[in-house]
């Protein structure tokens, strides 16, 4: 099949296709695609404008954070660059780890012309699925990098089983 076969018009033709308002100007099969794309994109969105805001911040949730759990303890990292561990507040209260604290700005934002860097207020909130030892909790601050370890209860170490796994499966009747 031929390229031309696909594109309705030729490059000296003019399409009845094409809306009046382009009728004038050379049109691009590239051109449509490219216009047509960014008005899919812009009815999309249109309808999300005051849901946006909160889905963003969702997706967008800062720090970081990189949640390791082993058999003993569960160990949370937070990125936190550029700041400092008395800038940080780490608290924990029913079985809810939170993260808080405040990044400021070096300069004043007349002096800003472009930034994509975070500055201000945040708190992470991070529900732990188990009991855990809140007096043998500990907290560390390396390189911008917050790193909170918790140690499980014995109840909630004794809560997991661990289920065997054979090679072959066993017929079982109904």
């Amino acid at each position: 099949m031929n390229m031309r076969d696909l594109i309705p018009w030729g490059r000296n033709e003019r399409s009845s296709l094409v809306p009046s308002a382009y009728r004038d100007e050379e049109i691009s099969p590239f051109l449509t695609l490219h216009r047509e794309m960014n008005r899919l994109f812009d009815d999309a969105f249109s309808r999300f404008d005051s849901t946006l805001p909160s889905v963003f911040n969702q997706m967008s949730a800062w720090p970081k954070l990189e949640v390791v759990e082993t058999d003993k303890a569960i160990r949370i990292a937070a990125e936190l660059p550029g700041m400092d561990e008395k800038d940080v507040e780490v608290s924990l209260s029913d079985d809810i780890l939170t993260l808080r604290g405040e990044k400021r700005a070096e300069i004043n934002d007349r002096e800003r012309h472009f930034s994509e860097r975070y500055y201000g207020r945040f708190e992470r909130r991070i529900p732990l699925p188990f009991e855990v030892e809140d007096d043998r909790a500990e907290a560390s601050f390396e390189n911008g990098v917050l790193t909170v370890t918790l140690p499980k209860s014995p109840k909630a170490e004794t809560r997991t089983k661990r289920i065997p796994i054979s090679g072959k499966a066993k017929d079982s009747k109904h």
